[in-house]
């Protein structure tokens, strides 16, 4: 089992944090951005699962916290966005092999979401989501889409990242990524991101 030593946030153990970025100037055909290029990046947190190898009908130990670890995301988020205006968001999560799949759903529901939507600048649509369970050296697909309106075709998209050491068997990835704009080049059709109405989070 991990030292249960490390950052605590209202008793969650945060063994380390990641950051990613990158920057997009032309897309695979090298052609350039239509307009501003696009960058994404991710931020994540290594925490040691309470729950690891064990059942627990109630999952309040990882749902309660998980408020204050999400304001600690979006912290981290706007730090290194460095003033960028998000557009599309989403999330995810790596379960270590001592954990359910269950466990990492409960750092991301809704309690854990909110503090960093609001830290990025608010969202109307649903944050999509992804995760799996796996070891050290874990990639994952962070699904993105546009935070006002999930039917705008052009921020479809996803961010790749991979954790060179985690999880580790007692451990879950908690990892959110972001996106200043739409896929270069999109050219798919469909509701504009000038046509936003912002209402229902669809459109």
């Amino acid at each position: 089992m991990t030292n249960v030593e490390g950052q605590n946030i209202e008793g969650l153990r945060v063994r380390k944090w990641y950051s990613f970025m990158e920057e997009l100037a032309a897309n695979e055909n090298y052609q350039a951005a239509d307009g501003e290029a696009l960058t994404k990046f991710a931020v994540a947190a290594v925490v040691r699962n309470p729950y690891a190898g064990r059942f627990a009908e109630n999952l309040d130990d990882i749902i309660t916290p998980s408020h204050a670890l999400g304001v600690a995301i979006g912290e981290r988020a706007v730090a290194l966005g460095a003033g960028r205006v998000v557009e599309s968001y989403g999330k995810g999560i790596v379960v270590g092999a001592a954990g359910e799949y269950e466990h990492g759903n409960a750092f991301i529901t809704n309690v854990g979401a909110g503090p960093v939507r609001d830290a990025i600048g608010g969202g109307v649509a649903w944050v999509p989501s992804t995760g799996k369970r796996g070891g050290i050296g874990t990639s994952i697909d962070v699904p993105l889409a546009h935070k006002d309106a999930l039917y705008v075709r052009s921020h479809y998209d996803t961010m790749t990242v991979t954790f060179a050491d985690s999880p580790m068997p007692d451990e879950v990835i908690v990892v959110w990524a972001f996106a200043t704009r739409g896929r270069l080049q999109a050219r798919l059709g469909g509701l504009a991101a000038a046509d936003i109405q912002g209402k229902d989070g669809l459109c």
